[in-house]
């Protein structure tokens, strides 16, 4: 079979050129009798070919919160002032959460001096609430990080290569989604001890094939996009096409489950402590002053009601971010 094209006008050396010339050099391989190499229409096939790739990644860089909706702006600020509260809380004008502890006024209600009430141990509610943050959201938070950065590589590889290897990465994922994920924590923090590592490293197992399964289920949809089609076109390689193409679009739902297993997190840490097996009742967490609080419930149900209407409004808040991110996500991709 021969090639019927128009010679060169020596254009070897540029990229475009080069890419003809391959793809001739192949043609012979193949059999072909190739005479000549026409460049006409190249600079045209470039150009469309970096308008697709400018669309797909015009689409993960929209801003996600503007135009949302009050409750949006709430939950941010919410976690704004949450967080600010757990990183100061060395500095805030409040109780030491272990030492300052008055046995005589235990179980006392909320009063103006301490608006959270006392504890079974005379201790300040409020202030064990905010220093419980700092353990609380560092090991949902932490947890959840190696989650999103393990997980979101083993989907984003099965999701993109497909194949044996997007097999064999799916399978391992299903037989740990095959684990009840508590059950999973509690038994890896049983078996290593009850420390703010240990509990914050069992999070993370159990949050990796969650992540893993979404970041696959979206890089599938995201790597047969035109505009990762066109990237390969112009010769990028695997790991250039998934990071620049495929990843950028994935991350909105990576993030909106991210803020979905963080919530997930804190409540699973405090299910722990609630049944004695999360971190040891010496470091402040939300579940150890609810665990503290027990007890008194009937007298006191505030030891218990407070601490778990602060968990309900972050579980609440990072609830609502990720549908926001999650909506900024579908509209987008609907658009293309």
């Amino acid at each position: 079979m021969t090639q019927h094209v128009i010679f060169s006008h020596g254009k070897d050396s540029e990229p475009w050129g080069r890419k003809i010339l391959a793809l001739a050099d192949t043609a012979r391989a193949a059999g072909c009798s190739v005479e000549s190499v026409d460049y006409r229409g190249i600079e045209e096939v470039d150009r469309r070919l970096e308008k697709l790739l400018s669309v797909g990644r015009a689409s993960a860089s929209a801003p996600v919160l503007v135009g949302s909706s009050l409750g949006a702006w709430l939950s941010l600020g919410w976690m704004i002032l949450l967080i600010g509260a757990a990183i100061l809380a060395p500095i805030l004008p409040i109780a030491d959460p272990i030492n300052d502890a008055d046995p005589t006024k235990a179980a006392q209600g909320p009063s103006w001096a301490h608006i959270f009430g006392l504890d079974g141990n005379g201790r300040d509610v409020f202030a064990r609430v905010v220093w419980g943050a700092r353990n609380s959201l560092f090991i949902a938070f932490v947890a959840v990080l190696a989650g999103f950065v393990l997980g979101g590589i083993l989907g984003l590889v099965a999701g993109y290569f497909k194949g044996r290897i997007g097999g064999a990465l799916g399978a391992l994922t299903d037989i740990l989604l095959a684990f009840p994920q508590l059950v999973l924590a509690l038994a890896i923090v049983s078996f290593l001890g009850r420390t703010v590592f240990n509990v914050t490293l069992a999070l993370g197992i159990v949050s990796i094939p969650i992540l893993a399964r979404i970041t696959r289920a979206s890089a599938l949809t995201w790597s047969e996009r035109e505009f990762v089609t066109a990237a390969r076109a112009q010769g990028a390689g695997h790991v250039r096409t998934m990071v620049r193409e495929v990843l950028p679009n994935v991350l909105p739902a990576m993030l909106s489950i991210a803020l979905l297993g963080i919530a997930v997190a804190i409540v699973a840490e405090a299910s722990l402590s609630i049944i004695g097996a999360g971190v040891k009742p010496d470091v402040t967490t939300w579940g150890n002053v609810i665990f503290s609080g027990q007890s008194f419930i009937r007298e006191a149900p505030f030891m218990v009601l407070l601490p778990s209407v602060v968990i309900f409004f972050t579980v609440f808040s990072l609830n609502y971010l990720g549908d926001v991110v999650r909506a900024r996500f579908d509209v987008r991709e609907s658009a293309l």
